[in-house]
């Protein structure tokens, strides 16, 4: 097949994945949702009212015209507060989930394809790892390590690496079975060609999908942490570490602006990535109907 017969055969199967894609209206409005929050994230020092450490005299003070959603218990504002802990959030989500996506596709395919000894060793490495309660994991690690940012996001990085490492696998398994594989075998290429010029491109689909998981469930667990005092460290702000200053039933029930709207936002950026997930798979899914 010819350069151009190539590329125009893999727009084709783009624009069929985007028209698939679209199909899921509440995906297409989490994907909306999801690039302004990103947005807003990233422009956090030039549309914030305030410093987000900038203490006031107004303690705990309610959503007023100066500070849109109040300010916490040392007069910090909220909403500034909030901008800068999106953006924390989003980047331990994205750098957690391309650290552990990474491992798991290297290790993924140097198993799946070498099989063996290669793949008996991954393989177990991963099965002990997945053996142990993901959440135990975590905070093992965590109480060891110590808090700080990029100590979560190595630990998440690497908790979540099987998962990827076990789909890879199954993937490569078939797909070294096919024509186009032991051609190039045959052809005598080189085998990091053939790993990531003719078989990854073929599960990335699948290996995306998972991705959007591990980026919700690394933004749900950076968010755990840091309410447990183990993620992101005051005075630095995440949305976990917001919430950590509702731990009293006064700011609960009296004081909403304190953690309602960290709360909100932690819940709609997950059922957000969760929703884009579902349509990627639909979409990717060959069987799929048009």
């Amino acid at each position: 097949m010819s350069k151009s017969g190539s590329s125009e055969n893999k727009k084709s199967t783009f624009g069929m994945v985007i028209k698939r894609f679209k199909k899921h209206k509440l995906a297409v409005v989490s994907l909306y949702f999801l690039s302004i929050m990103t947005i807003l994230a990233l422009l956090a020092p030039i549309i914030s009212p305030y410093d987000p450490n900038q203490v006031s005299t107004a303690f705990s003070s309610p959503p007023s015209l100066a500070h849109w959603f109040g300010t916490d218990q040392i007069g910090r504002d909220m909403f500034s507060r909030l901008l800068y802990a999106t953006r924390i959030s989003l980047f331990v989500g994205f750098a957690a989930t391309v650290i552990s996506t990474v491992i798991g596709v290297i290790l993924g395919l140097v198993a799946g394809y070498f099989g063996g000894v290669v793949d008996i060793i991954i393989m177990r490495i991963t099965d002990t790892i997945m053996s142990f309660p993901y959440i135990l994991l975590v905070l093992v690690a965590a109480a060891i390590f110590g808090p700080g940012l990029w100590n979560i996001i190595l630990i998440l990085g690497f908790v979540d690496w099987p998962g990827a490492a076990r789909l890879v696998r199954g993937n490569v398994l078939s797909l070294r079975e096919t024509n186009f594989v032991k051609g190039n075998v045959v052809a005598g290429m080189p085998n990091r060609y053939i790993l990531f010029s003719e078989i990854l491109p073929n599960t990335i689909g699948p290996v995306l999908v998972y991705a959007t998981s591990v980026f919700a469930i690394s933004i749900l667990d950076e968010a755990a942490l840091s309410f447990l005092g183990m993620g992101v460290q005051p005075p630095t702000a995440s949305l976990g570490n917001i919430l950590n200053g509702a731990e009293s039933i006064t700011i609960l029930t009296s004081k909403f602006w304190l953690w309602v709207p960290a709360g909100v936002l932690i819940i709609l950026l997950v059922v957000s990535i969760n929703f884009v997930g579902d349509a990627l798979r639909d979409a990717i899914d060959p069987s799929a109907k048009e």
